[in-house]
């Protein structure tokens, strides 16, 4: 079978801080599996772009879920021999979740995490790699791929200096050559691709539905109706951001929206100062609650000792 190459690498940015969280929590050495999917690259026809193309290779490994049992050695011995009943089931497992969810994705490769060690891949990391890259996944899209994908994980080697908890680096398993080819690895946040790692927000805004244009038509001859009616909307907008003006609504909307910077820093700002002044009652109130917890605590001392005859 003919390797097929990639051209780099992608991870989006919530999945990666979420297994550099489970590799720095972890007691020692782990690894696990890496699950995604692989797509090609559009070409673009844009006589003005300036991105170089790479002709030999259009294909983009995109890892978007992980799974670590928090133990090392947790599908393969200590030769770097895998057991493909366990790797099996734990890829089974995996994949049934992922596909029952909002997207699917294919076993992709493996990652390792060591502490201060050299960056580089070893021996049994190697024999790891070439035990995986005999067995087929049961991808959709191609069947020939095999998991050749390895993230590689570490601490530092000198600790005085630390600017960075861990590096890491990304590695294709070329069958035919037999040794790690260096990827690229990007780490993005946005587009199609990611959008099931936002997909359980809900924006809730608590601002009312609000005229913004009303306030902005200073005119000499306004009449009373609307005058009152900003004096409404103007009342509505102090009950989350007090002494934030109507007015400046309009100001992040529209064309004026690249110059909304200010406006948006005064109306956090004066949300901030609403939600410190709702803050300072609470502790007000619940001061006042345990005052007169006190005072009736006394009162039932008073009652229940017993009156000397």
């Amino acid at each position: 079978m003919d390797d097929l190459p990639f051209q780099k690498i992608t991870i989006s940015g919530p999945t990666l801080s979420a297994l550099m969280h489970r590799i720095a929590t972890s007691l020692g050495d782990v690894d696990g599996l890496l699950f995604g999917h692989v797509t090609r690259l559009t070409p673009s026809t844009l006589t003005d772009d300036n991105t170089p193309q790479n002709p030999d290779s259009d294909l983009v490994a995109t890892i978007t879920s992980f799974f670590c049992p928090n133990i090392p050695l947790s599908f393969y011995d200590s030769l770097g021999r895998v057991d493909s009943a366990t790797l099996h089931r734990l890829v089974s497992s995996t994949t049934h979740q992922s596909n029952s969810s909002s997207s699917s994705s294919n076993f992709l490769g493996w990652f390792s995490a060591r502490r201060k060690s050299p960056i580089r891949p070893s021996m049994r990391e190697f024999c790891v790699s070439q035990s995986l890259s005999r067995l087929k996944t049961a991808a959709k899209d191609d069947k020939d791929l095999n998991p050749c994908v390895f993230l590689l994980f570490t601490t530092p080697v000198h600790g005085e200096m630390l600017y960075h908890t861990h590096e890491y680096r990304a590695y294709q398993f070329q069958v035919n050559s037999r040794c790690f080819e260096p990827k690229t690895i990007a780490i993005d946040n946005i587009g199609p691709d990611f959008r099931g790692n936002y997909g359980c927000f809900s924006p809730n805004s608590p601002f009312p539905e609000l005229k913004c244009a009303s306030a902005m038509n200073d005119e000499v001859g306004e009449d009373l109706n609307r005058m009152e009616r900003v004096s409404k909307d103007q009342k509505e907008l102090d009950m989350v951001a007090e002494g934030f003006c109507v007015g400046d609504l309009g100001k992040l909307m529209g064309s004026e929206t690249v110059n909304s910077t200010m406006s948006l820093e005064d109306l956090y700002e004066k949300m901030l100062g609403k939600l410190d002044n709702l803050a300072r009652q609470v502790e007000k109130s619940n001061a006042k609650v345990l005052e007169m917890e006190n005072h009736n605590r006394k009162l039932r001392y008073k009652i229940a000792r017993p009156v000397p005859e």
